[in-house]
């Protein structure tokens, strides 16, 4: 009777459901030089666990990460976990004299949060200065046990990640841009998962390479953890079926080609052929450039090979190379209809809540502009003119980083000289924004804040402007997903474009591309206490000043307040 009741509990225990909470995962992330040879060029980079990219991090929906980053380098750092909501725990969310003051060489911190309601592909990597050129790397957030996929589960799931070579140093290269006014030296060539491939120089041997077997399916994670550059990418003689953007699941959508921006992801199904093709493919990637600037107008190939059977007498490298054919340079057309074919899934398990009423409607303009030189003993600059530095707003206030972080200082009350609470919900002077520019293209500056009452419903226009040239700028939200309601070209219209907003099924993401010379409309509930950067994903214009900051205050209930500051939060 004893063992039979020992084996009844036994069996029951069996059956109780995991914990939703999750679990706790511990990593350490040690920030260190790490030398690297690319298109036959040496150099030593700032890497993470001396990799490049950095290791791909695992958890689950619900588990709590402990993340410990330690400095090894002469340079501050900090890193940002691109897509994480951060409910209440803004003090993990990472970009520098935002939600913390940098760590500086030879000291540490733990970024200590827990993954709320989100699944699928996120990325890591720095935030400050121009070191996320080599500081990234996959954040994969997998459903919690026993929820499957809303899409066949796949025989395999890859990692892709897109970025950016510089034979030169990234930090000389921001530091030389910041000094002259001008723009700054482009990449030197694409990459996927660090290596350039066979269509650069001396870069045969560096080519990533996706190993398959005839008729499985494949996920391919695709994240743009490029500096500046939005990129077409396909794959030879296939096609792959869209199925999530930004970690958010969507209708499923065939195509030959995808457009990812910096900051953004997207997961794809690729079917492989039924039988072996007695070929290998192409995976290609180039950028798409609309604004005016000087751009890295190269291709990063990988190479799609199709495991051979063992009667198989050809070498595999002697098979046919199929290339794909990518959009032109800029085909904002075909930019056009990939956004539009993004839709939330919106079923009953992952229903899309959009906004339906709005508390607060705020209108801003995205774009470039000029601030005079800086320059002593009347030296010339190189910006537009020889007497003006490139500089980019947001509603033309050039944004400047403060010296102390803006939540350190919201959290202790001592926000006076550094930020201003009152960032314009309009643009100050009304112009015809993606006509004729006005004649005075300067920018003021300021580290403005928009300050929102917590659970405050928001819509948000931004508008793209043709000051120096239209360009399309993909504009990042921390700490919120938000729902892409409409999109447009030329100036937004207030009286008949919201009558055209989709509030069913919109995409919900993280990271937008405004059209270049038009418009995309937000929606988000600022649910979530603390103060959140927003800003263009391009590095180049963020430099340049297009960034802003929400904050968010808090709640009247407990769970609606900022979590209190961890004691080895890094001081300035």
């Amino acid at each position: 009777m004893a063992s039979w009741l020992l084996f009844s509990v036994f069996s029951f225990v069996l059956l109780l459901p995991e914990p939703a909470a999750g679990i706790t995962r511990h990593y350490t992330l040690d920030i260190k030089m790490h030398t690297v040879t690319r298109l036959c060029h040496t150099k030593s980079l700032v890497s993470v666990n001396g990799k490049f990219p950095g290791p791909k991090i695992i958890a689950r929906e619900g588990d709590q990460l402990l993340i410990k980053v330690v400095n090894h380098v002469p340079n501050n750092i900090s890193l940002h976990w691109h897509g994480i909501r951060q409910l209440r725990s803004g003090w993990a969310d990472g970009p520098a004299y935002i939600t913390q003051c940098p760590i500086q060489t030879g000291q540490s911190y733990l970024y200590n949060y827990t993954v709320v309601g989100q699944r699928g592909t996120l990325w890591y990597h720095a935030h400050i200065s121009w070191l996320r050129a080599t500081v990234y790397g996959p954040l994969i957030i997998l459903p919690k046990h026993g929820v499957p996929y809303p899409f066949p589960k796949p025989h395999k799931e890859v990692p892709m990640v897109f970025g950016e070579w510089f034979n030169a140093d990234t930090e000389a290269i921001i530091r030389q841009a910041t000094l002259t006014g001008g723009g700054p030296n482009v990449s030197d060539a694409y990459t996927i998962n660090g290596l350039p491939g066979p269509l650069y120089n001396c870069s045969a041997k560096d080519t990533f390479r996706l190993r398959v077997k005839p008729g499985k399916t494949y996920l391919l994670r695709i994240i743009n953890a490029a500096l500046n550059d939005e990129l077409f990418f396909s794959i030879a003689n296939h096609t792959v079926t869209v199925v999530e953007a930004d970690a958010v699941y969507v209708k499923p959508f065939e195509t030959n080609t995808i457009l990812i921006a910096p900051g953004q992801t997207t997961n794809v199904l690729l079917k492989t052929k039924p039988s072996y093709p007695s070929a290998s493919f192409f995976m290609t990637a180039r950028p798409y450039a609309t604004g005016q600037g000087t751009f890295d107008n190269t291709t990063v190939a990988g190479i799609l090979e199709y495991e051979q059977p063992k009667h198989a007498k050809t070498n595999i490298k002697n098979l046919p190379l199929f290339t794909p054919v990518l959009p032109a340079l800029n085909d904002t057309n075909f930019a056009t209809k990939f956004s539009n074919k993004l839709r939330s899934l919106n079923s009953e398990k992952f229903p899309a809540n959009v906004p339906q009423k709005v508390d607060r409607k705020f209108f801003f303009t995205v774009g470039l502009g000029t601030n005079p030189c800086n320059h002593k003993n009347n030296q010339t600059c190189q910006g537009p003119t020889n007497t003006t530095m490139f500089a980019a707003s947001i509603s033309n206030i050039s944004f400047t980083l403060p010296t102390k972080a803006l939540l350190q200082s919201h959290y202790s009350g001592r926000s006076d000289g550094v930020y201003s609470p009152n960032f314009p919900w309009n643009p100050i002077v009304p112009f015809n924004y993606t006509g004729t520019p006005p004649n005075n293209t300067m920018v003021s500056t300021g580290t403005n804040l928009m300050v929102l009452r917590y659970n405050t419903s928001v819509e948000l226009v931004m508008q793209d402007t043709s000051i120096l040239g239209a360009e399309s700028h993909p504009l990042h939200l921390h700490g919120f997903n938000f729902f892409v309601v409409g999109q447009g070209f030329g100036n937004f219209d207030p009286n008949k474009d919201p009558k055209k907003f989709n509030l069913v099924d919109p995409i919900e993401r993280n990271t937008v591309g405004v059209p270049s010379g038009g418009w995309a409309a937000i929606r988000f509930l600022a649910d979530n206490p603390g103060v959140w950067f927003m800003h263009c994903h391009l590095e180049v214009h963020t430099s340049w000043g297009l960034r802003m900051a929400w904050l968010v205050l808090d709640g009247d209930k407990p769970d609606q307040k900022l979590l209190p500051p961890p004691a080895d939060l890094p001081k300035c």
